[in-house]
């Protein structure tokens, strides 16, 4: 096997963390960590220490004055969803709480434009443009989570406050 930490897509990731001034170096796995329970294995951890980077479409509400809803976003506007891997996102409450009709699962080729990266790999920083990013308040209860790191073979400690700053992400209740 090549070596997974030269990869391009790690390498973008280890750069925006070194600029954006985050101490915890990258780790590569011994296997691929395609789902949050596999890298929590891998780590020694509990499950819900992963950050999982989740891409949706939004589907916008139609504006109507009656019942206080506004269009938020363009119609398709990728959201990533960094949530706890010890749970689902809700994406009828995610939505409600977004003022969106709907919220969707982004296709593969979705997610690959809006960050850079393929699933499995998704990471919560380096992409190619801003995506508007919420990061689940669940994460908040450990000291210590992981995400990504732009391959399924690696990822990369943080804090949930870390993670707020470094994605300028919002906080917000996904399940």
């Amino acid at each position: 096997m090549t070596d997974v930490s030269q990869h391009a897509a790690v390498q973008r990731v280890a750069q925006t963390l070194v600029g954006l001034g985050v101490q915890g170096e990258i780790r590569v796995l011994d296997d691929a960590a395609r789902t949050a329970q596999a890298a929590a294995d891998a780590l020694g951890i509990e499950v819900g220490q992963i950050a999982n980077s989740l891409v949706f479409v939004s589907v916008p509400a139609v504006a109507d004055p009656d019942q206080g809803r506004h269009q938020l976003g363009d119609p398709g506007e990728p959201l990533l969803i960094m949530t706890s891997g010890a749970h689902r996102v809700d994406t009828h409450k995610v939505a409600d709480l977004l003022g969106l009709a709907d919220l969707q699962r982004a296709t593969p080729e979705i997610v690959r434009a809006a960050t850079g990266f393929a699933i499995g790999g998704v990471a919560p920083v380096g992409h190619p443009t801003s995506v508007r990013t919420f990061v689940d308040i669940a994460l908040s209860r450990y000291d210590v989570v992981w995400a990504a790191a732009g391959h399924p073979h690696t990822v990369f400690p943080t804090s949930y406050e870390e993670l707020v700053r470094i994605t300028g992400g919002q906080p917000i209740e996904v399940s």
